[in-house]
């Protein structure tokens, strides 16, 4: 997580020169990110995570035959970096892998450079744009509750005695349907600074580490529903 207005160090791996020069022509124009690396192979990617602790990685799917894995592997590397996972077609499918990888987001070759910066700089803060995507999408949300009926996140919390609150609970199910702070603190009519702070209660109390892995935990210990 990038603090004290440090800049946002960044790797762009990426099979095609001309794709790696435009996204590094645009982020050179923003004064808090940095350009330490780029990438055109698997083995280029690893050996520069490993050596430039990058805050955030962009990274190509058809960079590696399976790009998801690759995902999983630099995030083994350096555990504190944020993998984004760029796709020339995103799909649920892909969606759900994302997660597995635990990948910070997932976007579209088609991405717009202001779109790509502002996950580049929400990513880099320790939040998942990836979880935006995914609460909106019913089917994965559902797929995700079905294969990660035994995954690690959560494990332990069904002894957690720190009951939410009524308007936590409210919050989560509005978390659950996808909805961002500012639009949450809209409907509520409180500030969004508020909102945040019962999100942190939330999250501190389920044991989770970020919003889809509070609504997962919550929908199984049938707190919220999906429905």
């Amino acid at each position: 997580m990038v603090e004290n207005g440090r800049k946002i160090k960044v790797i762009i791996a990426d099979q095609q020169p001309l794709f790696r020069k435009g996204i590094e022509f645009f982020l050179k124009e923003a004064d808090d990110i940095v350009i330490c690396s780029e990438a055109n192979t698997e083995g280029d990617l690893v050996a520069s995570v490993v050596s430039e602790i990058p805050d955030v990685v962009l990274l190509d799917i058809s960079l590696a035959s399976d790009g998801m894995d690759l995902a999983r592997v630099v995030k083994q590397q350096v555990p504190s970096v944020a993998v984004i996972v760029i796709s020339p077609s995103p799909n649920d499918e892909g969606l759900f892998m994302a997660i597995k990888a635990r990948a910070a987001g997932y976007v579209s070759r088609n991405i717009s450079s202001e779109e790509l910066l502002t996950i580049i700089r929400r990513a880099a803060k320790g939040e998942y744009p990836l979880n935006d995507t995914f609460l909106s999408q019913p089917k994965v949300a559902a797929q995700v509750m079905e294969q990660f009926q035994d995954f690690s996140w959560g494990k332990g919390v069904e002894s957690f005695i720190s009951p939410l609150t009524p308007r936590e609970t409210e919050i989560l199910n509005y978390m659950a349907k996808g909805y961002l702070n500012k639009q949450i603190a809209g409907m509520l009519d409180i500030s969004e600074q508020t909102i945040k702070n019962h999100v942190t209660s939330i999250l501190r109390k389920l044991d989770a580490n970020a919003r889809t892995q509070a609504v997962i935990t919550a929908v199984r210990r049938g707190i919220i529903s999906l429905s």
